[in-house]
């Protein structure tokens, strides 16, 4: 099923080698909201609202960056701050405005809004506006993670079922570290006033299938991100 959800995100087909794209990428499955990496560490996703830095006091622009520096010195792991910047589609809002527009009784609003949709579609169209989303990676791994004896690999040989289970047994504990972290990150986010929702395993593929298929994909978290509002 994993391994499905990581061809999907490629947008290949997992059975053909030659199109398939799994070989570029680091990683090697998701599964209950985590991703896998091929050298055996841990990855969890964040998605983090954003603020309007511009538009705050220099009171509050100091605090917001003694706040981010807290979190920053709070620590003791890497993490990765990943933006990912698409144009903005709103095709789904442009349809419901013409649906409502047609149903309008009143002749004078439903040209209005007949000409909002127009300016909407042509300020869309030649202002390039970009919708943002943001994410903070955040890593796990064992001392041991990628070091395999030659004991483990032939007893992984002669027993792979008991290899499968401590396996499994690793992975959760891993997880359960991974979840510290993620938590750890969460609540100082909140101390900033931003909010953040840690990614499920539909959402990772999601975003995973996004950045390999620009074209093709939609807009990310239609659901729950959308609650996330920018503050103004």
């Amino acid at each position: 099923m994993a391994e499905r959800g990581l061809a999907m995100a490629t947008g290949k087909k997992s059975n053909d080698p030659k199109l398939s794209t799994q070989q570029y990428i680091s990683v090697a499955e998701i599964k209950e909201g985590v991703m896998i990496m091929k050298d055996g560490s841990l990855r969890g996703v964040i998605a983090v609202s954003s603020t309007n830095f511009s538009l705050k006091s220099e009171d509050e622009q100091n605090a917001l960056v003694a706040a981010y520096q807290g979190l920053i010195n709070s620590l003791d792991f890497p993490i990765q701050i990943l933006i990912h910047s698409r144009i903005l589609d709103i095709e789904g809002y442009l349809g419901k405005l013409k649906s409502m527009a047609s149903g309008q009784t009143n002749e004078l609003l439903r040209i209005q809004m007949t000409e909002y949709i127009e300016y909407i579609a042509k300020l869309v169209e030649f202002a390039n506006i970009m919708s943002k989303n943001f994410y903070i990676v955040v890593p796990f791994s064992t001392e041991a993670t990628g070091k395999q004896t030659i004991s483990s690999r032939l007893k992984r040989l002669l027993n792979p079922v008991a290899q499968i289970a401590t396996t499994e047994a690793e992975f959760l504990r891993s997880k359960v570290k991974l979840e510290e972290r993620v938590n750890h990150i969460m609540a100082e986010l909140g101390s900033i006033g931003l909010r953040s929702l840690v990614l499920n395993t539909e959402e990772l593929i999601e975003l995973l299938y996004q950045s390999y298929n620009l074209d093709t994909a939609s807009v990310l978290h239609e659901g729950g991100l959308k609650e996330m509002k920018v503050e103004t």
